[in-house]
């Protein structure tokens, strides 16, 4: 039998995001993290660049938003571009405030200040980081504050399955109450009551076969909010990571950004360069070039991979600059020194998400949503590098501050009902979540990927909906699993993502369709409703 715990505020999610507005709102309320395996499992944990920050005297706040601008390719929201660019230094400070030991250099005048590195879409460098394990030493830094803290209550090992919500009588206002949630160490469905729900549970990269994410990524805030009745923006735009490691051993690894930045090269395997052939900007263009170049000459030669190549700079400056992915590449056989990296594009980012506001607001009452799980207009038709950490950070305190100024009004408190597993059984099939799953990423990444057509697109919303009854049916007679939700979570995800690829009849940064080859005049954001 599940139980039922009270909160002021309950976190889905244990990235930047979610610790960001733990540890702000903590010092007012009682909050409540919960984390689908350890505190560290979140996209923010593995992030190798970086934070894009307005920090350097020769840089400034206009030129980070027109590099912004310019790669959103005409779809990012102005208002929130400038507003997470100007909140962005402030938010890099509260980071070192919370121990974030970011990389440091030594000036001509001899002051120590932090060293910036570029990345592709950037005019200035303005990327902050913590040699290429930024995100290793932001969760870290975050979580050792988050777990000193007596108002924050961390659940680790817990799936939110869906969230609680009513409409208050002779309103057609929906409010969230709370959520449903499974303890993966008991079995049991706990039920979570809060005043207040903030989804910061990533993105949806697990919906494709290739991913430089890790096995959380499954787009759970994406869903739980659509089937509570929130409406969801431009989810056609995933990012593909032109840079993924290439090789057996290696899954999910990425190859930051920053070895390009650095002046890495993108070689075919003959040793020639190609990516000036495609842009001006050859390596540093925006990452939706890059990674469509190198898909279209794998395909053309018919290769598996290509290769990022670094091996021209000194052996120390590589060394110093990407330590994490020297290791990693070491103890696979591959010294990058001496020798170019195999390299695939996978799926990274979901650029679409839940629509909010500069708080976070959802279109249901008390519900939040920050970071990838969002749509706020930043990232238009294709994220810059390093923008998507400076979003969670700048959203978490935005949000955070809101809630804070509501916490003082009266909450009627309303009943939520306990889970109901009295007509269903347990599992004897599970081998249909698995085949489901991989024929899902399969599909997704032949029919939804770097280049889609009318017909691909049509084959997967046709073999989307068959998974989706089948599922429903499945859900609906046995007892949940870890599995079984995400599997749910991603089939619906994918739909969206399908059915707003089929409703942009161009392309535009990370959506391109061979039937529709050009850009429009007029840039407009896609939105479905539940």
């Amino acid at each position: 039998m599940g139980q039922l715990v009270e909160h002021d505020i309950l976190v889905i999610g244990s990235g930047a995001a979610g610790l960001t507005t733990a540890l702000h709102l903590a010092p007012h309320a009682k909050v409540a993290v919960l984390s689908k395996g350890s505190l560290t499992a979140a996209n923010t944990y593995y992030a190798q660049g970086g934070v894009a920050a307005v920090l350097d005297k020769g840089d400034s706040v206009e030129a980070h938003i027109a590099d912004t601008l310019n790669a959103g390719a005409g779809l990012c929201h102005e208002d929130a571009v400038r507003f997470t660019v100007e909140n962005g230094p402030s938010a890099i400070h509260w980071l070192v405030d919370q121990g974030v030991g970011f990389t440091t250099e030594m000036l001509p005048d001899g002051q120590e200040d932090f060293h910036l590195t570029k990345e592709g879409g950037h005019s200035h460098r303005r990327v902050i980081h913590a040699a290429d394990a930024t995100g290793f030493a932001i969760s870290n830094a975050l979580i050792d504050q988050v777990c000193q803290h007596p108002n924050v209550d961390i659940y680790e090992s817990r799936v939110a399955i869906d969230l609680v919500t009513a409409k208050k009588r002779g309103s057609s206002d929906n409010q969230v109450l709370g959520a449903y949630v499974l303890n993966k160490e008991t079995g049991n469905i706990d039920t979570h009551r809060a005043r207040f729900v903030v989804l910061a549970s990533g993105g949806a990269s697990k919906t494709y076969l290739y991913t430089s994410n890790p096995d959380v990524a499954t787009g759970d805030g994406i869903a739980m909010a659509w089937r509570a009745g929130c409406p969801v923006a431009n989810m056609e735009f995933n990012q593909f990571h032109p840079t993924c490691l290439y090789h057996p051993d290696a899954r999910s690894f990425l190859i930051t950004e920053a070895v390009r930045g650095e002046g890495g090269y993108l070689r075919l395997p003959n040793g020639e360069r190609f990516m000036h052939h495609f842009d001006e900007r050859a390596e540093l263009a925006p990452r939706d070039i890059v990674a469509r170049a190198i898909d279209h000459e794998m395909k053309r030669l018919g290769v598996d991979c290509l290769y990022l190549d670094i091996s021209h700079k000194p052996a120390e400056f590589i060394q110093s600059h990407f330590p994490t992915v020297y290791e990693k590449c070491l103890s696979l056989g591959i010294d990058i020194t001496k020798e170019a990296i195999p390299i695939v594009p996978a799926a990274h980012y979901t650029c679409g998400g839940v629509i909010t506001n500069k708080s976070g607001e959802t279109a249901v009452k008390g519900l939040y949503c920050i970071g990838e799980t969002a749509f706020t207009g930043l990232h238009g038709a294709n994220r810059m590098a390093s923008n998507s950490l400076l979003e969670c950070l700048v959203y978490a305190i935005s949000a955070s501050k809101t809630i804070g100024e509501r916490l003082t009004h009266s909450h009627p408190k309303i009943d939520i009902p306990q889970w109901d597993e009295s007509q269903v059984t347990d599992s004897d099939e599970d081998v249909v979540i698995s085949h489901n799953w991989d024929e899902l990423r399969r599909f997704m990444w032949d029919y939804v990927g770097i280049v889609r057509t009318d017909k691909r697109l049509a084959r997967a919303l046709h073999r989307v909906e068959l998974l989706q009854r089948e599922i429903s049916e499945y859900y609906s007679n046995y007892k949940v699993s870890n599995d079984l939700i995400e599997l749910r979570n991603l089939v619906l995800v994918g739909e969206l993502i399908i059915r707003s690829a089929q409703q942009r009849k161009e392309s535009r940064g990370l959506h391109f369709t061979l039937d529709y080859p050009d850009q429009l005049l007029e840039a407009k954001d896609t939105v479905l409703a539940p």
